[in-house]
């Protein structure tokens, strides 16, 4: 039994006590939430919702608790509840019930841990927004993993999601990224306030292949080939270098485009309309001090020229218009400026910032060897590359080193530990779980044991012992674990709920025979076993694929 399945019951409980006049009818409608009591002595679960309705109901928590538990204890795999505390309900499963999840987690496979909590929510997730200059870096490939990761527990939670890359292809920083590939075909100094790093070079090799005939064209033109070639080249390698590194986009948008299709000047009317927007002083302002801001922001200069902020506007607008209940936005660590003014923008164009914005700030993140940091980048100065990382560490490694932390939390990496293949390197740790299981599976079919449709049934009676009960409580967690990451957009949660889930598993192969003994024939406690140690697999697969991350048959 889940906790879902059980607060489901204890809700219907509820609804009994409503019509049985014990409990005032808002009861019907309180949610029930179940956790795990600090010492499994207490129970097997536990709830505080006898000391939630007490007040409405005008009677004391316990003799609530005490009409409940008589409910309770009539529930279908229950085996008691007793009042604890000031109120508190504790719950015990039999623990036959409780081994039904082996078979239930099974039978769902890659659909065991998602829910419909987001059902009808088209959410979009913008978590990386860059340059076409130049390739990603660390900071980049932080926000390519978590981005990544939250996108799939949303969808896991049922949300539509639209995960899009913003592309600041607009501004005078693409001048000056043509004119220093330009200066390097032509071997001139780039300007000084242009792009330094080597790969630059390499650019400019590869577009001076595309362009043969480039030195015969006059001076606009040639600027004007190398900035079109020169960005495809460039947009290109970023998308391969988060293609690699299992990171996927539904949208690359295009800040250009969308001013070429005048989606700027839509926006600016939207924003009109709605009454926030101001003429001062030749220039076009929002009034976003209306909705929190610290100061108005400038929409179109004195000259006529968009700012970006324009640009911020129109293209959260334009996510609304294409049909995104809610646009989560992650941003660096130097953006905090931003929430405020991302949120005042939501509220001028008529909505709710509370329901239809969300940003999120990530923190700096530094890879550290014997104290030091470490510079893996010949190419880009002291930047470190997305690319770089991934071939000195390994994709899997650093994803899940980057994930496993909350965002907000600046992260000090230590290279050697992600490199590491022991049990302390966390991932490597929950990897190999997976891949003892398959092992043992294998060794199992090699044996000739059918475990899942011999003569041998399934018998949940005989996973009693404390350290199968153990493991099978942990994976009964693991929905609620998915929920909760998608809510609370942390999907650091499930790496380390894994890391515990490994743990657990361990301990429960050590302590319990899986397998028969050379001597001995296959027993219903086997069967029931192998079935436990499928679900654990199934389980830690569900978990890595929503980290991105590999579940590796055999390391």
């Amino acid at each position: 039994m889940t906790p879902e399945q059980l607060s489901a019951e204890i809700a219907q409980c509820l609804k009994a006590a409503v019509a049985a006049q014990v409990l005032p009818s808002m009861a019907a409608e309180v949610e029930v939430v179940v956790e795990r009591p600090r010492s499994r002595e207490h129970g097997d679960w536990a709830t505080n919702i006898a000391m939630v309705l007490a007040k409405p109901a005008g009677l004391s928590p316990r003799d609530v608790a005490a009409d409940l538990v008589l409910r309770i204890e009539k529930l279908a795999g229950v085996k008691s509840a007793n009042v604890a505390g000031p109120g508190f309900i504790n719950i015990f499963i039999d623990p036959a019930a409780t081994a039904q999840l082996a078979v239930q987690i099974i039978a769902k496979n890659n659909t065991y841990g998602t829910s419909n909590l987001l059902n009808g929510q088209t959410i979009n997730v913008e978590f990386i927004s860059a340059n076409p200059t130049g390739p990603l870096h660390l900071g980049h490939t932080r926000w390519a993993a978590v981005g990544d990761a939250i996108g799939r527990v949303l969808a896991a939670a049922g949300a539509n999601v639209v995960r899009e890359f913003y592309i600041n292809d607009r501004g005078v920083q693409m001048q000056k990224f043509a004119q220093s590939i330009l200066a390097t075909i032509k071997n001139e100094p780039i300007p000084e306030d242009g792009y330094q790093g080597d790969y630059i070079a390499d650019l400019a090799a590869q577009v001076q292949i595309s362009l043969p005939n480039l030195l015969d064209m006059n001076d606009a033109d040639q600027l004007d080939a190398v900035l079109t070639q020169g960005y495809a080249v460039q947009l290109k390698q970023q998308q391969d270098s988060l293609l690699s590194f299992n990171t996927k986009f539904d949208i690359w948008y295009s800040e250009l485009a969308m001013h070429e299709a005048g989606k700027v000047v839509h926006a600016l009317k939207v924003l009109e309309q709605q009454g926030h927007i101001d003429n001062r002083d030749g220039a076009v302002w929002l009034r976003t001090t209306d909705f929190g801001d610290d100061k108005d922001r400038v929409l179109v200069k004195s000259d006529g020229e968009y700012t970006y902020f324009a640009s911020d506007c129109a293209y959260y607008i334009d996510k609304r218009e294409r049909g995104s209940s809610k646009c989560i936005y992650l941003l660096g660590a130097d953006h905090h400026g931003y929430v405020n003014r991302l949120r005042a923008v939501a509220a001028c164009a008529g909505d709710n910032p509370d329901e239809n914005i969300e940003v999120l700030i990530g923190q700096l993140v530094k890879i550290m060897r014997n104290g030091e940091e470490v510079k893996l980048s010949k190419r880009a100065g002291d930047l470190i590359l997305l690319t770089d990382l991934v071939e000195a560490v390994g994709v899997d490694a650093v994803r899940y080193s980057l994930i496993r932390y909350p965002v907000d939390t600046p992260l000090l990496l230590d290279f050697d530990l992600m490199t590491s293949r022991t049990n302390e390197n966390p991932v490597y740790y929950v990897q190999y779980a997976h891949a003892r299981i398959n092992a043992l599976l294998n060794t199992a079919a090699e044996l000739g044991i059918n475990w899942e449709h011999g003569e041998l049934a399934f018998v949940p009676q005989l996973l009693a012992g404390p350290a199968e009960q153990d493991l099978l409580a942990q994976l009964a967690q693991f929905p609620a674990v998915v929920a909760t990451s998608a809510e609370l957009r942390e999907p650091h949660r499930i790496a380390r709920y894994l890391e515990d889930l490994a743990t657990g598993y361990h301990r429960f192969y050590d302590s319990c025979r899986v397998l028969p003994a050379a001597d001995q024939a296959v027993s219903e406690l086997n069967i029931a076993r192998l079935h436990v140690c499928r679900a654990t697999q199934v389980v830690i697969y569900n978990g890595l694929q929503l980290l991105g991350v590999a579940a590796p048959e055999r390391m």
